[in-house]
């Protein structure tokens, strides 16, 4: 008798389950979750390629100056649209435009240059983490932090991913100070 494949298992065949400590197992399917076929990590995938696509976004705006809708209709294509988060890449890129000048403020006397002299990619690592730490809540500020410095490695010069944690890293300790005690 042959040995069944991983994948011919009944195992294989049931839905992903997650747990949280002191609740019910709890099956996480399409139906269950709609647009997260695939659970958590299909979520971070999109919010990533979302950040990546505001990062940009931001880079051309800080650049080239332009409206945050026209950018954000250049940046998602048909291919972009099926990686990305495009409610989040919308709210990040418009909100963080919007907001600049209130967000800079949050973080100017936090950085050792003035924010001018600041790179493109950093200045707009800075504005994004801000924002998230501002006007998302819901999002943890270690994730806002951790996405930046991916971001920045992928992205920025050599060591910008340091500046980067640095700086968002004192960010959240003047904007989430319960949070960040409280890791």
């Amino acid at each position: 008798m042959a040995a069944k494949k991983p994948s011919e298992t009944s195992a294989a065949r049931e839905p992903n389950t997650t747990r949280e400590p002191g609740k019910p197992v709890m099956a996480v399917t399409a139906e269950a979750a709609p647009g997260r076929a695939r659970g958590r990590s299909t979520e971070r995938g999109v919010r990533h390629h979302a950040r990546a696509l505001a990062l940009q976004g931001l880079y051309g705006w800080l650049v080239g100056g332009g409206d945050a809708d026209r950018i954000g209709t250049q940046l998602l294509t048909q291919e972009q649209i099926a990686k990305v988060d495009v409610p989040f890449f919308r709210e990040i890129l418009g909100g963080t435009i919007g907001a600049a000048e209130e967000l800079r403020s949050q973080f100017s006397d936090l950085v050792d240059r003035p924010v001018a002299m600041l790179s493109p990619v950093e200045h707009a690592l800075l504005l994004m983490g801000a924002y998230e730490f501002r006007f998302r809540l819901e999002i943890p500020y270690r994730v806002t932090i951790n996405e930046a410095i991916e971001l920045a490695k992928s992205f920025g010069g050599t060591d910008g991913f340091r500046y980067v944690n640095g700086v968002l890293d004192k960010l959240a300790t003047r904007l989430r100070p319960n949070e960040v005690r409280d890791r």
